[in-house]
């Protein structure tokens, strides 16, 4: 019964679709439902939905507030999550912890940690 079914991550403007989307299918995931400032990406029985919030936000994300500090996506093998972190500034997003990639985690642990410019975080992990 474990499992997630899905994760709903809510954007300020639409234009930052634009990061979640290249990474989303960077890694797999495969984008099958759009709307105006929003799309829902799937994988593993799974889907995460990234939409544009409602509400008007008066303050910027902040990774650090209680909530979810960051999502972690298996990335395949050392050298794709390489491929991810090398191709990752072009699209939007900027590595973590350059000076200890890829064992930021600890020597055992083989990821790279990304942030875009709203803020969000995301982990790229290798399966070793």
């Amino acid at each position: 019964m474990p499992g997630l079914h899905h994760l709903d991550v809510w954007i300020s403007r639409g234009d930052e679709l634009t990061d979640w989307t290249w990474l989303l299918e960077r890694l797999g995931w495969a984008r099958d439902a759009d709307w105006p400032g929003g799309a829902t990406f799937t994988a593993a029985g799974a889907y995460i939905s990234v939409t544009t919030t409602p509400n008007t936000v008066a303050a910027p994300h902040d990774r650090r507030r209680p909530g979810v500090n960051h999502l972690a996506f298996r990335g395949g093998s050392p050298t794709e999550v390489d491929a991810v972190m090398a191709a990752a500034p072009d699209h939007g997003w900027h590595a973590l912890y350059a000076d200890r990639y890829p064992h930021a985690g600890g020597p055992q642990h083989y990821a790279g940690w990304l942030e875009n410019p709203a803020g969000f975080k995301v982990e790229v992990v290798a399966d070793v």
